[in-house]
């Protein structure tokens, strides 16, 4: 219930404007505090003190012409421009630049300009949450209180001002449509803006035609000639442009500053056809309603003018969706469905067996030479990094990169279209291949890296007499493995949330190598093609498209778990990684230079740690890699209780299939 007191002084705040005559903004921030509840996600206490400000004007007819009038005040006195053509729409600065500018003005807010309606409608609506209140209230209510003030912008002389300042701003407005229209980073995604008469252009023709025979109707006091059906036709073309720009992004690529100036570029559209909206005159157009769907806008975005995750949102999805499909598209590979291909991941893992025991080896002999903690960490990197490139290139696989991989893969299968359930079973079938193409991949990598850095560490020593790990480094790295002991499982995180930053690095890098034509550009390097050869350099060119990302991701990922513990040393935390791979190869390594002296009950610890390293590696990459992945989709899937419940009948009635193919299974999902 709305309180007597608050309806009374809500009452005595409308006779102080009846009477006043003036036109005083912060009368309104008043009007405001009296409507906005204090929670503001209460929108049915809002919609009450709503219904009582309509009841107070609809029963009072002083009240009610007082308001009216003090409305079209504020409007006449102060600049509209800005509000209709800036507001919610973001500047021409670029996507970094608006960044710094939210930052600073979070900070040291904007100066106010007390003349810009802007600031007026910031100042009443000046809490951050006035959004959810005023969003939460339905249209209808919003146009009642419309209706009882029976505003008509188009039947009042003193709104005239409101007019003209509308087709200013739509004026505005189609200038800036053009002028991003004919960017050339647009054109360079999309040629037939090059080819053919482009709609961005055509609209702004059309649309100086109608504002000034709009003038000149309102100046005589007839209606304009022409309507606008031909802007909006334009319009509709343009947004059909960016609309097959967004969708042509995997073949075309897409970068920060081209998802910047699109999503400029719709939001421009959107308030260019809200704007005409308004001015239209045709006796069926419905006004009132254009004029609650701007001011729930206005509010929103004035709320929202320095909101960082909004801008984040708004102008990194496309390239989000962009770097997980591409990442996605690798993944396809970490998935097996046949037996042959089951086989054929088991021997890429146990090739990269093979490889890894060599560099935890060098790793080693890198720490004896105790060079200074940076030069350390680079050369750690180096040997990760150079280590898991030439895994790359020999098309082996380290287990620990799946997750990343495939879970955009999964998320594309939980994207379903809205209204439609999804094929549940198809999903269950998906993550089963992906649950045993991991498991053979981790058996592949430890069941070769554990026997083979064995193998080395004893021959090592039998051949030089000397061990690989010196007694106390032998029983430092047990610590480290302990599960429980030591902060093995928070480094195996660390190593996982590396893993997940690999796979989106991969994924960026293969959206540059499209974006910025990078195959092509090395097909005309003309001093390489007198080295190579127009063939070879045709072959460099292709291996560059199609492994750009994956060596991009190898690379920075091998630097990145060779500086963590550096910068956890100069930082003074207790941040390192544990990779399951190495920390198996290590284990031996260190059983090897303690002469397997070590009690039964210590070897079974390490153990359980090298499997839950694992573990908290691959739960923690996938995890990461699906969210981001579902959020650059905008999947809210809400089938996750029988998508869990058909995964558990699956095990229950073929537990094998987990970490097997059946015999007779074949084809995609």
């Amino acid at each position: 219930m709305t309180d007597s007191r608050a309806v009374n002084g809500l009452e005595a705040l409308l006779r102080e404007i009846a009477v006043s005559a003036g036109n005083d903004p912060a009368l309104l921030a008043e009007i405001v505090d009296h409507v906005r509840p204090q929670d503001p996600g209460d929108a049915p206490q809002a919609l009450k003190n709503l219904q009582a400000l309509q009841f107070l004007l609809s029963g009072d007819e002083v009240l009610r012409a007082g308001f009216h009038d003090y409305l079209l005040r504020v409007f006449a006195k102060h600049q509209q421009i800005t509000l209709y053509a800036d507001l919610g729409i973001l500047p021409a600065a670029g996507f970094f630049s608006e960044l710094w500018r939210r930052i600073a003005q979070k900070i040291l807010p904007a100066a106010i300009d007390p003349t810009a309606l802007k600031d007026v409608l910031g100042a009443a609506f000046h809490r951050v949450t006035d959004h959810r209140w005023v969003n939460g209230i339905d249209d209808e209510h919003w146009l009642r209180l419309l209706d009882t003030l029976g505003i008509d912008f188009f039947a009042v002389a003193t709104t005239n001002r409101t007019v003209a300042q509308l087709l200013d701003a739509a004026h505005i407005l189609s200038a800036r449509i053009a002028a991003m229209g004919v960017e050339p980073e647009l054109a360079d995604v999309y040629p037939p803006l090059r080819e053919y008469e482009s709609p961005f252009l055509m609209q702004n023709v059309e649309a100086q035609r109608w504002v000034q025979e709009y003038r000149a109707g309102l100046a005589s006091g007839e209606l304009p000639s022409e309507d606008e059906k031909q802007i909006r036709v334009l319009l509709e073309q343009c947004d059909d442009v960016i609309g097959k720009i967004r969708r042509n992004t995997g073949n075309t690529g897409i970068s920060v500053a081209l998802t910047y100036l699109l999503q400029r570029l719709t939001e421009t559209i959107d308030r260019l056809d809200r704007l005409l909206d308004l001015l239209d005159r045709t006796p069926q157009t419905d006004r009132a309603q254009a004029i609650v769907t701007l001011f729930k806008t206005f509010v929103e975005a004035d709320n929202k003018r320095n909101n960082l995750r909004e801008h984040f949102a708004k102008n990194t999805e496309l390239l989000a969706r962009e770097v997980t499909e591409h990442s996605g598209r690798t993944g396809e590979h970490y998935i097996t469905a046949t037996r042959a291909e089951y086989k054929a991941m088991l021997t890429s893992a146990l090739g990269a067996g093979l490889i890894v025991p060599f560099m935890a080896l060098l790793k080693i002999g890198m720490h004896g030479l105790h060079p200074a903690p940076l030069i350390q960490g680079l050369l750690y990197g180096l040997n990760y990094a150079l280590g898991f490139m030439l895994i790359h290139v020999l098309h082996f696989t380290v287990a620990t990169k799946q997750p990343a991989m495939t879970a955009s893969r999964i998320a594309a299968a939980l994207d379903h279209p809205s209204g439609s359930k999804p094929d549940v079973e198809r999903m269950v079938e998906l993550i089963v291949r992906v649950i045993r193409s991991q498991f053979i991949a981790v058996i592949g990598n430890v069941a070769l890296a554990f026997p083979l850095a064995y193998v080395l560490a004893t021959s090592l020593y039998l051949s030089t007499g000397w061990h690989v790990m010196t007694p106390d480094a032998a029983n430092h790295t047990l610590h480290d493995l302990h599960p429980l002991a030591s902060l093995a499982l928070f480094h195996a995180a660390i190593a996982g949330l590396w893993l997940f930053m690999s796979g989106l690095i991969a994924g960026y890098h293969d959206n540059i190598a499209i974006y910025n034509r990078i195959p092509e550009r090395i097909r005309q390097l003309k001093w390489l093609e007198r080295r190579l050869g127009p063939a070879r350099l045709g072959q460099l060119a292709n291996y560059i498209e199609g492994n750009l990302g994956s060596l991009a991701g190898n690379f920075w990922f091998g630097m990145l778990l060779g500086l963590t513990a550096t910068v956890g040393v100069n930082l003074g935390l207790p941040i390192d990684i544990r990779h399951i791979t190495f920390s198996a190869a290590n284990l031996a390594t260190a059983t090897v230079s303690l002469d397997q002296q070590i009690p039964w009950q210590t070897f079974a610890w390490c153990a359980a740690g090298v499997a839950l390293v694992g573990i908290v590696n691959l739960t923690v990459s996938f995890a990461l890699a699906l969210l981001v992945a579902l959020k650059a989709r905008r999947v809210r899937f809400r089938y996750a209780r029988p998508l869990a419940l058909a995964l558990w009948r699956r095990f229950l009635a073929t537990p094998l299939d987990f970490i097997r193919p059946p015999r007779d299974l074949s084809g995609e999902p």
